[in-house]
């Protein structure tokens, strides 16, 4: 017998495909990457293998949920995070997975009431019908507070053998982490970058001024200090290794000796004088040069500190 599963790294995964793998069925984890979540680096499959035994197999889904959240049916949480349609994505992959390998099921390490956005009751009906995983998704450490589904009616597995955790407490997870030995215990999920609040305002200031952008253009607002300025953004490294990361990309606007460096998405028509003069006052020069992409000079003042603070996107980043 074989399942797919879900598997974020995080504590509740793990004692999901455990909870599974005791009971003598043989679990492919299946890690999703969308940038936003998940790790992609070789690294992380061997830290999971030495301390859990287990081998995600890592997804690249960054993408296909890209065009997810620009669109998503079921719309956001409090940040920027479609939370269902993510979720709904990750089934509908994982079902993929399970038909080409010619496994039953699918497992999930989800537990009641811990989320407020896809994790009610009624919300996991909606995700499993969109799936199209109707009564073929596990979840071992609820399952016993769910109503049973196909693998526990059939006896694929043993409904006994499973949980029945809710709500948002670890106490049960840590008994069960002890029990299973693990070797390292993560810590408590910081969650999906786009439930952070400054990194949803960045998004939702961008898409103010700009409906379309590239998942890379998305991507840049997770560094620097952003800047708003009529119907653009221009994002302005922050420190050394921004800087240079800024200087090497051939959208960046630089100062001329290299002190400052900014990337503009977006119209940058008619703004070259505030532009420049965000750079200079970052470079902290009182004037100088900046050079555009391609190549043009525009000499310029640097902007007064009061007024480079008005066009922040957020303060205090």
């Amino acid at each position: 017998m074989k399942a797919v599963a879900l598997f974020s790294g995080g504590l509740d995964s793990i004692l999901a495909v455990k909870l599974v793998e005791a009971q003598g069925i043989e679990v492919i984890p299946l890690h999703f990457y969308t940038w936003f979540t998940g790790r992609i680096d070789p690294d992380f499959p061997k830290e999971c293998e030495r301390c859990y035994g287990i081998s995600p197999v890592v997804v690249d889904l960054q993408e296909e949920f890209y065009r997810v959240l620009m669109n998503p049916k079921y719309g956001y949480g409090q940040g920027f995070n479609p939370c269902i349609d993510c979720k709904i994505l990750f089934f509908k992959k994982a079902g993929e997975v399970m038909r080409q390998e010619g496994t039953r099921f699918v497992v999930s390490g989800e537990v009641v009431g811990q989320r407020p956005m896809s994790q009610k009751k009624d919300t996991i009906n909606l995700i499993e019908r969109e799936s199209g995983l109707e009564g073929l998704i596990v979840r071992p450490l609820c399952a016993r507070n769910l109503p049973p589904s196909i693998p526990e009616k059939e006896g694929w597995i043993d409904r006994e053998k499973l949980e029945a955790i809710q709500g948002r407490g670890r106490k049960r997870q840590l008994e069960l982490a002890k029990k299973f030995s693990l070797k390292k215990i993560p810590s408590p999920a910081g969650g999906c970058l786009l439930t952070d609040p400054t990194f949803a305002s960045r998004i939702k200031s961008l898409l103010d001024v700009h409906p379309n952008p590239s998942l890379e253009e998305v991507k840049l607002l997770k560094k620097g200090r952003m800047f708003r300025i009529n119907g653009c953004i221009f994002v302005v490294a922050r420190n050394d290794t921004e800087r240079k990361q800024f200087l090497n990309d051939p959208s960046a606007w630089k100062e001329e000796s290299g002190l400052a460096a900014g990337i503009p998405i977006g119209d940058t028509k008619g703004k070259e004088q505030t532009l420049a003069g965000i750079l200079l006052r970052y470079a902290k020069k009182p004037h100088g040069t900046v050079y555009t992409p391609e190549g043009r000079s525009i000499k310029a003042k640097a902007l007064p500190p009061e007024v480079v603070h008005t066009l922040l996107v957020e303060v205090n980043r």
